[in-house]
């Protein structure tokens, strides 16, 4: 290889590695939003609206109301209010890995577990 062949992949590795996401997670602490998963082999769908440290679920006909905990602007913690049983009793963090204009793709998982979930959450109002 030629020493200039060399030296524009560097520049083209350099410049790929530096590629950061967009993550304008401020625009997405408050409002309404929806998101669709796969819940035993089907489609699901949960509209939620978060509104400062409150998030409405609604899902199956039933809402649930839970506290959100923002520990800084792309990661929350969220712990329902009123659970049902000891699974509803654990909290469940949330990051916000990258943004558009009217989505954000997350992780989640229950705090202090390793196992992650990602998801696409949509912003309706």
């Amino acid at each position: 290889m030629h020493i200039k062949t060399i030296c524009y992949l560097g520049i083209l590795l350099l410049s790929v590695s530096c590629y950061q996401p967009e993550r304008d997670c401020k625009k997405f602490k408050n409002g309404t939003f929806k998101f669709t998963s796969i819940v035993d082999g089907k489609e699901s769908t949960t509209i939620f609206e978060r509104q400062d440290e409150i998030e409405i679920d609604h899902y199956q006909g039933k809402s649930d109301t839970s506290s959100v905990r923002w520990v800084n602007d792309c990661e929350y913690i969220v712990r329902k209010l009123h659970p049902k049983d000891l699974s509803e009793e654990k909290s469940i963090e949330m990051k916000i890995l990258k943004t558009t204009d009217s989505t954000y793709t997350f992780e989640y998982g229950i705090v202090g577990k390793d196992k992650r979930l990602q998801g696409t959450a949509y912003k309706v109002q």
